[in-house]
């Protein structure tokens, strides 16, 4: 097989190695981009910081003006995007991916049950009936950028078996984010708002039925899809990840006629010509070339397009943004009592200890019954550090914080839990995995 030909395959084949590679090097530019936002609003421009973020900024479409705090806008905006992608991931891992059947998804989906059910029940059990129990869901979602960031610092010791169990635990955790979100932190709800979502729905799904591929209308009906429910009182965000849901993941073309196709036409490329003859100077070589990159177009779904096309954009720019506008907050003299209040509590215990303990009785529980198959070459210490690594909460448990807490003095409380919850889970997962990867 010729290089050309190989990095065909593994780019149509193969994402899982540019997936981790960009979560990797996101994770790390989301480690700078708090660092910056916990310094800042601690400096003597604190002030600055919190006014940029409380900046209004409005957009009139039409008559009808959308004036939001630029907070707003990357809560509700640009995050609708990350939940985009994440709705991508999960169509595809139901489709092709390790949730594709019932035996490659049910350790990842008892692990993920039990990293969800336990440290809400920890957080729960602290702040039941206090003004903190709205906060229940903060410490159930885990940061896969972070998560894989650090199983990349551990370099090619890490099996590809517990990566990929990793993935998928994140993967249904997000689903039970998402779940949680829509129906557990939904404001007052707008029916006439919602009767417009709906039938935008449809017109998506009946796109997506036809065989329409374009990729613009999926997004120009995306972008009406998230006004309606910007305005309906159920998250916008959730409109992110229902457009995933629509969004073809069909090829054109068959593989065999794209394999066939190709052959042939890389035979016509080589009849066409001199070897080593610089190409532009041969039109027929040239019109061959545009044909095989029509074929990969056709080859490629629209599903893969648009994960492959915005996931750098969340990894690089969207999460880092939220970063920024999230992770600040002001510790001052107040560090203590922040840390010892039950939503702080909460959250931390619920990070390290719940998820850990969630995760892995629950796949211990999974596989001693049979009901799951133990990942081949990896032991149940790997399992055990991985699960600790879960604790890393961060973007997903910021997010929300933000939806479950109106008051900015549980917001902080919270934010430091989650920064304090997720260090020492990251801390602690390094150090166990590090020592379980050495070498007999």
């Amino acid at each position: 097989m010729s290089e050309n030909s190989k990095t065909i395959i593994e780019k149509l084949t193969h994402p899982l190695q540019n997936f981790l590679h960009q979560e990797a090097s996101g994770g790390i530019l989301l480690i700078i981009c708090t660092i910056i936002a916990l310094t800042w609003a601690n400096s003597p421009f604190a002030a600055s910081y919190h006014h940029l973020w409380h900046t209004y900024l409005s957009i009139d479409l039409g008559g009808a003006a959308l004036k939001y705090t630029l907070h707003h806008w990357i809560n509700d905006g640009l995050m609708v995007i990350f939940f985009f992608v994440v709705g991508l991931e999960i169509k595809r891992e139901l489709i092709a991916g390790e949730l594709s059947s019932v035996k490659q998804a049910s350790l990842p989906i008892a692990a993920a049950l039990g990293g969800m059910i336990v440290p809400a029940a920890i957080y729960f059990a602290l702040n039941s009936g206090e003004e903190g129990s709205a906060g229940w869901g903060i410490p159930m979602a885990t940061d896969i950028a972070f998560v894989v960031g650090i199983l990349a610092l551990l370099g090619k010791r890490v099996p590809l078996a517990l990566k990929i169990f990793v993935l998928a635990l994140a993967i249904v955790d997000d689903i039970g984010a998402v779940l949680v979100i829509a129906v557990f932190y939904t404001s007052d709800i707008s029916v006439n708002s919602l009767i417009l979502a709906g039938i935008i729905l449809l017109v998506l799904i009946l796109m997506n039925r036809i065989g329409v591929r374009n990729l613009l209308l999926y997004s120009l009906a995306g972008i009406v899809l998230w006004l309606a429910f910007l305005k309906s009182g159920v998250h916008a965000t959730v409109a992110g990840v229902l457009l995933a849901f629509t969004i073809p993941a069909s090829s054109r073309i068959n593989t065999k006629k794209f394999t066939g196709d190709t052959q042939l036409l890389l035979h016509e490329f080589s009849n066409a010509g001199e070897h080593g003859e610089n190409t532009l100077s041969n039109s027929e070589r040239l019109s061959i070339i545009d044909e095989i990159e029509n074929n990969c177009e056709k080859i490629l779904t629209p599903l893969q397009k648009f994960e492959h096309g915005l996931h750098p954009w969340v990894a690089f720019a969207i999460m880092p943004v939220f970063a920024l506008a999230n992770a600040g907050v002001s510790i001052g003299e107040g560090l203590d009592s922040a840390l010892l209040h039950p939503v702080s509590l909460g959250v931390i215990l619920g990070l390290f200890f719940g998820k850990q303990i969630g995760i892995f009785s629950f796949s211990f529980i999974a596989i001693k019954l049979g009901l799951a198959a133990k990942p081949e070459g990896v032991s149940w210490t790997k399992i055990y550090g991985a699960s600790i690594l879960a604790g890393i909460g961060f973007t997903m448990s910021l997010f929300i914080a933000n939806l479950a807490f109106s008051s900015p003095e549980l917001l902080d409380v919270a934010k430091v839990g989650i920064l304090t919850g997720s260090l020492i889970s990251g801390i602690t997962g390094f150090f166990i995995l590090k020592s379980a990867l050495k070498p007999e």
